[in-house]
């Protein structure tokens, strides 16, 4: 007999992430090359010029820095921190599993406030942790009421607090305020403050100097905004104390090569997160808009990104697939009549909005 996983992981349920599905695509005879993907929350655009140029100069044969030096020292300049504040990952993901990992063991409650990014839930479940979720309100734009976030930090004392800001799936964005009254409530609890989507948000303020508190851990994605999906760099800010503790459980080498380069790259094209920023906005408006005069009005966003009440978001899903279209189903977030769309470029959001008006016509939506 085989030896056994420990039950955790024989009970553990993985759900399924937005981006393509390579063998789903290959099954309808869709090329990926030709998709036109609305499900993944990320810059639509190139990367900055000089990525590709830092690739073609990477030297494959060595090993990459294990302290990422060259990049923390880029984003240290960027956000006025001390290197010794940042930690770089193999993307966001890398560093929520290095803080279960770090900080949970079995039995430990996290609070985890729900809809939102399955992996929070996933990565604690694998530590053994236990998970209390906090639903959102519906008719607030699945919005948590802080008063319940409290109450719930106070009768649990959860080790770690899970919070998206902003949220996905929803968009909703928490403001300063709120954020200080949960750390405020936290005790000896760590709040993991995911900002993963903050650079394409509406009304955004700075939380880097949340973590001179000590019990703040702020992730934020590269791979969201420079368009470097397929590389896979992300960062955490946290008092030194916690990097230490991080540094510990990191794996070596844990950020490639070209990544690093390519990182490094991005942070010094200054002018290109300005450029960008308009162009999503300008997509974003018409894509809601549009999709507002089709009968499928968007619940209100502060981010790149939205929620559209659709009915039953896997057959939505789905036709609009068979079109080369991509859109993500949010059943695996608990909400089986929405799907999120990301704006990508504005003649691609008009292709989308042409697909849906033509499918509507013939009865296909």
């Amino acid at each position: 007999m085989p030896l056994r996983p420990r039950p955790e992981i024989e009970k553990l349920k993985v759900p399924p992430h937005g981006g393509i599905n390579y063998a789903e695509l290959r099954a309808l005879g869709i090329s990926p090359d030709e998709l036109l993907d609305f499900s993944v929350n990320a810059n639509p655009f190139p990367a900055p010029a000089g990525v590709r140029e830092a690739l073609s100069a990477i030297a494959v044969e060595r090993y990459p820095d294990s302290e990422a030096t060259e990049v923390r020292d880029c984003l240290a300049c960027k956000l006025e921190v001390a290197p010794g504040n940042i930690l770089v990952g193999n993307g966001a993901l890398e560093l929520i599993r290095l803080l279960t990992l770090a900080y949970l063991g079995t039995g430990d409650p996290v609070l985890v406030l729900e809809p939102t990014f399955s992996e929070y839930k996933v990565a604690s479940q694998i530590a053994g942790a236990e998970v209390i979720d906090q639903g959102g309100v519906a008719e607030e734009g699945f919005l948590p009421l802080i008063h319940g976030t409290v109450d719930l930090l106070r009768k649990h004392h959860p080790r770690l607090i899970f919070i998206c800001n902003p949220n996905n799936p929803a968009g909703w964005y928490l403001t300063r305020r709120e954020i200080e009254r949960v750390l405020d409530n936290c005790g000896d609890g760590l709040l993991i403050l995911d900002e993963a989507y903050i650079s394409f948000t509406d009304g955004r303020w700075s939380s880097v100097d949340l973590i001179a508190r000590g019990n703040v851990v702020i992730i934020r994605s590269m791979t969201k905004d420079y368009a470097l999906a397929g590389l896979r760099l992300g960062y955490a800010l946290a008092h030194g104390n916690i990097i230490d503790v991080l540094r510990r459980v990191m794996p070596p080498w844990n950020v490639n090569i070209a990544a690093q380069k390519a990182g490094i790259a991005a942070l010094e094209d200054a002018d290109y997160y300005a450029r960008c920023w308009q162009e999503v906005q300008r997509a974003k408006r018409f894509l809601m808009a549009e999709l507002d005069r089709t009968g499928f009005p968007p619940v209100p966003s502060k981010a790149n990104f939205f929620l559209v009440k659709v009915g039953n978001a896997g057959k939505f899903r789905s036709a609009l697939l068979k079109h080369g279209i991509l859109v993500r189903d949010c059943t695996s977030f608990g909400l089986p009549r929405y799907v999120r769309i990301a704006p990508r470029t504005l003649p691609e959001c008009q292709k989308l909005m042409t697909t849906m008006k033509e499918m509507l016509a013939a009865g296909e939506l």
